[in-house]
């Protein structure tokens, strides 16, 4: 008896202390899991049942003068899948029945309706199988967004982002750039991308284990924000027909490029700044000349040729070393002590010209005659006031040259020459047009420019171009030169233009020489007009280039363009009319 009690009792013993160890080694597990693995368990849980979610910022606008967008964003969509979650299941798929459904024609129906392509799908399912998170298909429009969302596919979700568009296409490509891959490529995309970007933020949401996600799960961790308006001066309406305008004329012309701006003469804003061949923005893969993903209007330094007479006859007169009747004997050619010789585009006898008959005729014998008044450092420091020999100060544009002449001029002898008429020196056809905006405007320079600012997304403005305005030559030099100019079009290098009905124009023709390296300058050209109207009150200054032309190699072959360009902008501004006609000056003596 005593035996079988003290049995019971070791036995008893053995049990507790067994029930005592098991829940031992549950309270040790049960502490390593709530207290020494929480965060680590938590972690864990967390992520397979939270999905984050990217809140993009909506980028910003690039706008014309007139609020039509050049550059926006529009809603796109990414079409998501957790792998581990992809199976067959019970669905309609489109249809109007319940049929089981298997993953390969779920994806089929998906590619379908998406214009995704299966292989693809399906490679990026089986790169991870057990993972949350693969493409299907990216850059959706709502269309096909909701033919998608139509199928039922419980185990697809979409990620929303916002997609670069350009409703105005090649027509402001030039300037807009473009976006890629890696972000702002080219235009006033690249150079205001700080304004222009948004910010993203981030999301999450609870998804259950048959993958649907748990209503009212969704946690804002950091709010988005979107990227500000770019507002410029252009003009889209006239920026398209100065586009159409310049491809015509090159096309005819067999040229290689073209330009054309158009500038408001009292503001300095460029209403128009057109090149051809240009980019698609929404095409970029199209475009093969990669000379055409900017605007050559802006980064294409070119010798300038004759228009720059202007300037020179400007500076000459506000030094009063000259006036429009100023007297010269202009013989066709000119050979000076170290051997250098220059001539006249055209033989001649010699001629007894005025400052406005060297203008007209396009002299570079008679420029040099009188532009000698003057010394090197004088022509310099005039031309840089002009805006030439630096990039453009209120333009924030990729590309554009440097342009970094110092001080003073370091040219030789020849060089010295050669620069009043335009060669032997650099240019943009934006620097060109800014020399006749300052002639137009009284002489007074005011930086060209065509971005107004940038309105942020809370309102404040920033990126405002400095516009201060400077004196270049007096109100009587510019006027005279103005004056000076309409010869060009009356009885000069322009008088083959047909006139454009009731204004009097004032311009300047520019066939330059193109330079080949150490080979010289060969036959190729670079012509140009340059203009303004109404002459007796200048309003608007209109340039046209075209590079190395095969048909007409002179500037009378871009005066068709220049015509028809003023005559858009005239109309299309409603100018009034020239009241009387032009008082010229005398041309010979």
């Amino acid at each position: 008896m005593t035996k079988t009690i003290r049995n019971r009792r070791l036995r008893y013993s053995i049990v507790m202390i067994a029930v005592i160890a098991l829940v031992g080694a549950f309270v040790v597990r049960l502490v390593d899991i709530q207290v020494v693995q929480a965060s680590a368990l938590n972690e864990q849980s967390s992520q397979k049942r939270s999905i984050p979610v990217t809140i993009y910022g909506t980028r910003g606008s690039i706008v014309d003068r007139n609020g039509t967008a050049l550059a926006d964003s529009v809603t796109r969509y990414n079409i998501t899948t957790a792998p581990r979650l992809v199976k067959k299941f019970a669905g309609k798929l489109g249809g109007t029945r319940v049929k089981q459904v298997s993953v390969d024609a779920a994806l089929s129906a998906l590619a379908e309706a998406s214009g995704g392509d299966v292989d693809t799908m399906r490679k990026n399912i089986a790169a991870n199988p057990r993972s949350d998170f693969a493409y299907l298909v990216k850059g959706l429009d709502v269309k096909h967004y909701e033919a998608v969302t139509d199928l039922g596919i419980p185990w697809v979700y979409k990620e929303q982002q916002a997609s670069r568009v350009y409703p105005t296409g090649a027509t402001t490509g030039n300037l807009t750039g473009f976006m890629g891959t890696d972000g702002a490529q080219a235009g006033l995309e690249y150079s205001y991308n700080q304004c222009l970007a948004g910010r993203n933020g981030s999301q999450t949401y609870e998804r259950g284990e048959d993958g649907v996600q748990l209503p009212g799960s969704s946690v804002t961790k950091k709010q988005a924000k979107d990227g500000g308006t770019l507002h410029t001066t252009i003009d889209s309406d006239l920026q398209y027909m100065a586009g159409q305008t310049i491809a015509s004329a090159a096309k005819e012309l067999q040229a290689e490029s073209a330009t054309a701006t158009v500038t408001s003469v009292k503001t300095g804003e460029l209403l128009a700044v057109a090149d051809y061949p240009t980019v698609d923005p929404n095409d970029v893969d199209a475009t093969t000349d990669k000379g055409a993903f900017g605007s050559r209007a802006l980064t294409a330094s070119y010798e300038p040729g004759s228009t720059i007479k202007a300037a020179i006859a400007a500076a000459l007169i506000d030094q009063g070393k000259s006036s429009p009747t100023d007297q010269a004997v202009v013989p066709y050619s000119r050979t000076f002590p170290w051997g250098g010789k220059i001539q006249d585009s055209e033989f001649h006898e010699t001629e007894n010209l005025t400052l406005t008959g060297i203008l007209q005729n396009s002299s570079n014998v008679g420029i040099t005659e009188l532009g000698a008044r003057l010394s090197t450092q004088q022509r310099f420091d005039y031309m840089k006031k002009f805006g030439l020999f630096e990039p453009e100060s209120a333009i924030d544009y990729p590309g554009q040259p440097a342009m970094d002449y110092g001080t003073s001029p370091d040219w030789d002898q020849q060089t010295n020459i050669n620069s009043m008429f335009g060669q032997g020196i650099s240019t943009t056809a934006v620097q060109v047009a800014s020399v006749f905006q300052t002639i137009a405007n009284d002489g007074v320079r005011i930086p060209l420019h065509f971005v107004k600012g940038c309105t942020t997304a809370d309102g404040k403005t920033i990126d405002a171009p400095d516009v201060q305005k400077q004196r270049v030559v007096s109100a009587q030099a510019a006027t005279q030169v103005t004056g000076m100019l309409q010869s060009v079009v009356t009885g000069g290098t322009l008088v083959g233009m047909k006139p454009i009905s009731g204004y009097n124009i004032a311009a300047k023709t520019g066939t330059a020489e193109v330079a080949e390296g150490a080979a010289g300058y060969g036959g190729q050209r670079i012509t140009s007009v340059a203009g303004m109207a109404p002459a007796e009150d200048p309003q608007y200054v209109v340039t046209v280039t075209f590079t190395k032309p095969q048909t007409n190699k002179w500037s009378s072959g871009a005066a068709p363009a220049f015509r028809t360009l003023m005559s858009q902008v005239l109309e299309k501004y409603r100018v009034a009319p020239s009241a009387s006609e032009a008082k010229l000056y005398p041309s010979t003596w």
